[in-house]
């Protein structure tokens, strides 16, 4: 009967399901192989089904063993949410503050998650950070509480709140020939070798958007995964990059990378730190959030102060065409 599965073997499945390895899965639990494959072994004696199949030198998954994870998954957030719970009952505020970021985010997140630990020392984080379709699977599967990226995924159902605002802009050389132009427009990048992200990051939504809005083609030079990558490929010459001023920080400062003299330059989008809609969020996720709504942009703008975020010659405020 499934009843008598325990909280130990609904562990190392779950470890074994996001690892792929029962000696992995081992390490982390910190327990030997054959303790952790007897675990897994009354699981499925529970179960009534084979849970785990041989598939090369690790293992994977059944049909049977995807279902009992995703509830394994389920049932360990739910003990752990409730021992938090039961912590703030004795006026103890602790817990695991797990946090999803796209990889543009990793730059300015660090010192909002030290501002709010160094008033919670009893609360520990997990960040995670990886691309946006990464982001969106760990929120839908519940391995982060917040997600913080640019927009709110089409696909899930989230509530979501815009906490700063997210300056991106074009970036070059200063020594780029475009530097040089009075005003130029999204035209003149048209031929200027664009280094951008991989389809589907947000960086790379919002280039496409604001191509599309103004009915020009978007004519990609070099796609890139990594924002350091196109960091240093734009600051040898190579072309002209978008990316989030918050990525950029010392290699503007050290006059490497220099703000393309384009009207509306940078551009202002939204950060957002959401959740799924119909999960309750643990009470240290749910503290997080209102400390982003309360501080993050003043502690976000205190970031990006020293940047010199106007470029050398004056242009006019207005959206960038």
């Amino acid at each position: 009967m499934i009843k008598n599965a325990t909280f130990r073997q609904l562990a190392a499945l779950h470890a074994v399901s996001r690892l792929g390895s029962v000696s992995r899965a081992a390490s982390e639990l910190h327990l030997t192989q054959p303790a952790v494959s007897i675990q897994l072994k009354l699981l499925e004696e529970s179960a009534g089904a084979p849970l785990l199949e041989k598939e090369g030198r690790g293992v994977r998954l059944t049909g049977a063993g995807e279902l009992m994870a995703d509830y394994a998954a389920r049932i360990l957030d739910l003990w752990r949410e409730a021992g938090d719970e039961m912590a703030a009952q004795r006026g103890v505020f602790s817990g695991t503050l797990r946090v999803g970021a796209v990889t543009t985010a990793e730059y300015l997140l660090p010192p909002l998650l030290v501002a709010f630990a160094g008033h919670q020392p009893d609360v520990k984080v997990k960040l995670q950070v990886g691309n946006r379709d990464e982001i969106v699977r760990m929120l839908a599967g519940q391995e982060v509480d917040i997600a913080i990226m640019g927009r709110p995924p089409a696909e899930l159902k989230t509530t979501a709140v815009a906490f700063a605002k997210h300056p991106m802009a074009f970036l070059a050389s200063p020594k780029h020939p475009l530097m040089a132009l009075r005003k130029p427009t999204l035209s003149d990048l048209v031929g200027a070798n664009l280094l951008v992200r991989e389809r589907g990051s947000g960086t790379r939504t919002t280039l496409e958007r604001l191509y599309k809005d103004a009915g020009l083609p978007l004519r990609i030079g070099s796609e890139m995964s990594s924002n350091e990558a196109i960091k240093h490929m734009c600051a040898a010459g190579f072309g002209v990059a978008f990316l989030s001023l918050h990525t950029c920080a010392l290699e503007l400062e050290a006059d490497l990378l220099a703000l393309l003299p384009m009207a509306g330059n940078p551009l202002e989008r939204d950060w957002y730190a959401m959740h799924l809609a119909a999960r309750r969020l643990p009470q240290v996720a749910s503290a997080f959030k209102q400390f982003l709504a309360d501080e993050g942009q003043k502690l976000i703008h205190e970031q990006l102060r020293a940047l010199p975020h106007k470029p050398k010659r004056r242009v006019a405020a207005r959206q960038v065409k």
